[in-house]
């Protein structure tokens, strides 16, 4: 039996119950969600064992992106093949209305914290929505020691951790190491390393609705991670690399993955030859045009472009913005 061909593909949030979660995320994915508890995160393309993406339309419905990474792994990674054996990459929106724990993840060579199977975990995000009442921390002020991050509380959280107002449309990269936190009315997009390794240093005091108790904390280990000499962690600044009538700024350049944004209300290209391309719409609308048929892009929907679909044309409805996601080559 012949497999259909490998097109752009779109999958099915994922939504997450996070005690810090909000309502938002309703109206970015046009899905319900609980009624009952809130939700922090909308994992968008995910291929983690106990979270996997299903796809959501077409001739893969309700296959995971495990079972094409398995079936396709070449369609899918291009030139990537062989570096990975699952999708490298992990996207999601959060809705932060209540603080998210101050906490840091390890670098890919802390092997001895990293449980067999993981990588480290460095990520990024970019503000989509924000209140007068945000905060981002990230980062250590000048001379913040181990003893004084063991004493952390909300009375402290302020003379040991930077922290600005962030502002929508702003992107931070907070690599492995990095002390951080937000919160306060916060919508933002992440993408991540595919890694769920986390060890919180401080909760801000939050009782889980759902056990009635405090969340565990881990703080020898997070303290094994930190980056001490790092210090304060600034918003990016964009790199214009195209001008009217489409406009290409790079928000993140990093060892593991490469953002832009791509703003227009003219057809442009999207995608890379033999790699693959994630494509986040978080304004506006249109289609993808790929092998005489299109694939609409509403604002939230995220789309994965394989490597065999290499570049196409995007369709604009009218003005869109666009995140455009790669996989970062080895230096």
């Amino acid at each position: 039996m012949t497999e259909p061909r490998i097109t752009p593909l779109r999958f099915d949030p994922i939504l997450q119950y996070r005690l810090w979660g909000g309502r938002r995320l309703e109206t970015w994915l046009n899905v319900p969600q609980p009624r009952d508890e809130p939700v922090g995160e909308a994992w968008l393309l995910s291929d983690r064992d106990e979270n996997p993406s299903r796809v959501a339309e077409g001739p893969f419905k309700v296959r995971t992106i495990a079972q094409l990474m398995e079936q396709f792994p070449r369609q899918l990674l291009g030139r990537f093949t062989p570096r990975f054996r699952r999708f490298p990459l992990l996207l999601k929106f959060l809705d932060v209305a209540k603080m998210l724990s101050v906490q840091v993840h390890p670098a890919d060579s802390k092997t001895d914290l990293i449980p067999e199977g993981e990588t480290g975990k460095t990520e990024a995000w970019v503000v989509l929505e924000a209140t007068a009442e945000s905060r981002v921390y990230a980062g250590l002020l000048p001379g913040v020691t181990a003893a004084d991050l063991r004493a952390i509380s909300r009375r402290t959280a302020d003379h040991y951790l930077a922290s600005f107002t962030p502002v929508v449309g702003q992107s931070v990269l907070i690599e492995a190491g990095t002390v951080h936190s937000l919160g306060g009315g916060l919508v933002v997009f992440e993408v991540q390393e595919n890694s769920d390794v986390t060890f919180r240093l401080y909760d801000w005091d939050h009782i889980d609705a759902k056990t009635g108790r405090p969340r565990p904390l881990q703080v020898e280990q997070a303290l094994a991670c930190i980056d001490f000499a790092q210090g304060a962690i600034h918003p990016v600044h964009p790199i214009a690399e195209t001008g009217s009538p489409t406009s290409r700024e790079r928000l993140i350049d990093c060892s593991h993955f490469r953002m832009w944004r791509v703003q227009s209300a003219v057809p442009f290209n999207v995608g890379e030859t033999d790699a693959p391309t994630v494509l986040v719409c978080i304004d506006g609308g249109g289609a993808i045009e790929y092998d005489g048929d299109d694939f609409a892009m509403g604002k939230g929907t995220v789309m994965l472009l394989p490597a065999a679909v290499g570049i196409c044309r995007y369709r604009p409805a009218g003005p869109v913005t666009l995140l455009e996601l790669a996989v970062a080559d080895l230096p």
